[in-house]
């Protein structure tokens, strides 16, 4: 059984506990050692072989895979594998060898971010939408996904791998119809002993990546869910009848 676990965002405690069991039980392990916290092996028992995918190809990190068929591999992921994980095509190798495969969840970094922050994405009267998304690179993105069409929304903004293109992303946010004074925030190695959180608005970001060195491993999020103002929740509200709970009146 191949295993695809998600070691979450950083801090080694926050793999979940059927992942942390899968890591002791494998035979091998194949994790992202450019991104994956390393002290996650020692979860693993002393004979467990254990390979590096950051310095393996899809081709190479398969064949891994097709021959120890007969054992118990985890394939490490950081964070959640679900999210810019690179799985699908594993995954599908998989399925044309016939070797069964499950997926272990993790704790995304985008979690991790919003607790970096202390923040809420989804604020009532603010926000109720989410949008994780990424700025166009080595990789591509689809025409109808680009940042400015995506802005438009005023939703929420979880912006992965693009802390080294703050500059075009700050224009494509505005042209997409955010406001310069826009809350935003980088958030470096979320939940790492490591992290660091910059605050401050949209027409600052450029110089805020700058400022702090920052050119990779980071989350770029945009949105008055960082700002002040909010409705309470109705979840909450004495006035609010639930199937639990009786309305009261003011």
């Amino acid at each position: 059984m191949v295993y695809f676990v998600g070691a979450g965002s950083g801090a080694v405690d926050l793999i979940t506990v059927r992942g942390a069991r899968l890591l002791g039980e494998a035979d091998i392990v194949i994790y992202a050692g450019s991104l994956v916290n390393p002290e996650l092996l020692t979860m693993t028992k002393k004979e467990c072989l254990i390979y590096n995918s950051a310095k393996m190809s899809l081709d190479e990190v398969l064949e891994v895979m097709y021959e120890n068929r007969e054992k118990n591999i985890v394939r490490l992921h950081t964070g959640d594998p679900s999210i810019y994980g690179a799985i699908r095509e594993q995954m599908d190798g998989l399925i044309r060898e016939g070797i069964e495969y499950q997926v272990c969840p993790g704790v995304s970094s985008m979690c991790g971010a919003a607790a970096a922050l202390k923040a809420e994405y989804t604020l009532p009267d603010v926000a109720q939408t989410v949008i994780v998304t990424r700025m166009a690179g080595r990789t591509p993105v689809p025409e109808r996904e680009n940042i400015r069409s995506l802005a438009a929304h005023h939703a929420t903004m979880v912006i992965f791998l693009s802390s080294s293109m703050t500059e075009k992303l700050k224009e494509e946010l505005l042209l997409g119809g955010y406001e310069e004074e826009t809350p935003c925030a980088i958030v470096y190695k979320a939940t790492w002993p490591e992290e660091k959180v910059i605050r401050g608005t949209l027409k600052e970001l450029p110089q805020m990546a700058k400022d702090n060195q920052i050119t990779k491993t980071a989350l770029i999020v945009v949105g008055d869910f960082l700002g002040d103002e909010y409705e309470l929740s109705k979840l909450y509200d004495k006035t609010f009848a639930t199937e639990f709970r009786e309305a009261k009146k003011e």
